[in-house]
């Protein structure tokens, strides 16, 4: 029988065994981008490519694959929706009461709760749960991507006073949904799954092929992004550290409270909790930038979750009891 420290240290060192392959992938992408071999104009690209192929083709092969009974877990949407929410609007009410406009705070509110379940969610769940946790992670990545955009983008219009008419101010929201290949893919390939026929062989390897592209050139993607110089205020970067803080601990942390009073089993559980802990993706950047917003606390909390995830996520995972399987 060994020590307890390495009983201790053992667990540790699993879980950053499993961690620390996608941190290489993003410090590779970062690496790059920084010394100059990939350009701004291929960063956009290579994004483009991942949004508009890869992740969709891996989301459509997930729910043409799905049974209609892994899709019904009441139990974990409402764990992790239920908490997306409640820390977007109390973000959101939190911003505003320091006298941010509205368009600004649905950012802040999306910046404490978008997580980056897409880039990152399927990679490190797939390495800690397998095949598993594909379904769980596709359901979080829908509501992240459809009722978090969708609130965001019916604030914004509101704040921006560019368009006053609620049935115009729809039409807006539902064709920004529509057009999203995130939301458009896994529903058509639900849609598929449900007809029974089955997907043709040569359909199984295009989407396997492209799909197993996805998360490895996602996280890559994610290091270009950040390598971009830009410069923070000392203001700046205060509400950039506050805004990382509330995504790697406050929205997990209601997660864990949500998914225990709702009696979620153990398993979906940590797989919601450990989405919530994921940290914020690039979709607000996306946003602000769509809306002309002012995008440097946005990229700077992108930085900054996504370094602190390397201290966070470890230990969340030990605390879950998630350890990498001999």
């Amino acid at each position: 029988m060994g020590s307890p420290e390495r009983r201790v240290i053992h667990p540790m060192l699993s879980v950053l065994s499993i961690v620390a392959p996608v941190f290489a992938l993003i410090a590779s992408g970062y690496i790059a981008r920084r010394i100059g071999v990939i350009g701004l104009a291929a960063v956009s690209e290579l994004n483009r490519f991942v949004v508009y192929l890869a992740l969709p083709a891996l989301l459509f092969d997930v729910m043409a694959h799905a049974k209609a009974a892994d899709l019904a877990q009441p139990g974990f949407i409402a764990a992790f929706g239920l908490a997306c929410g409640a820390v977007f609007y109390g973000t959101l009410g939190v911003s505003m009461i320091a006298k941010r406009p509205l368009a600004s705070a649905s950012i802040d509110g999306l910046l404490g709760s978008y997580a980056n379940t897409a880039y990152m969610g399927f990679p490190v769940l797939l390495m800690l749960f397998g095949t598993d946790s594909l379904v769980p992670v596709t359901i979080a990545s829908i509501l992240t991507v459809c009722v978090l955009f969708a609130s965001a983008i019916v604030l914004i219009e509101i704040g921006s006073h560019s368009d006053r008419n609620p049935l115009r101010l729809a039409r807006k929201v539902g064709a920004s949904l529509v057009r999203n290949p995130l939301l458009i893919a896994p529903v058509l390939g639900a849609l598929y799954g449900a007809t029974g026929l089955g997907l043709p062989a040569a359909a199984e390897t295009f989407l396997k092929l492209l799909g197993g592209a996805a998360s490895p050139l996602a996280l890559v993607v994610i290091g270009l992004f950040l390598g971009e110089p830009r410069p923070v205020a000392a203001a700046e970067r205060s509400a950039a550290l506050l805004l990382a803080g509330v995504k790697l601990v406050v929205h997990p942390a209601l997660t864990w409270g949500l998914a225990t009073a709702l009696a979620v089993p153990p398993k979906l559980a940590a797989m919601a909790v450990l989405l919530a802990a994921m940290p914020t993706g690039t979709g607000p950047f996306m946003l602000a930038e769509f809306y002309r917003l002012p995008a440097v606390v946005t990229s700077a909390v992108i930085l900054v979750s996504t370094l602190g995830a390397l201290i966070t996520l470890p230990i969340l995972m030990l605390a879950l009891g998630v350890v990498a399987q001999p």
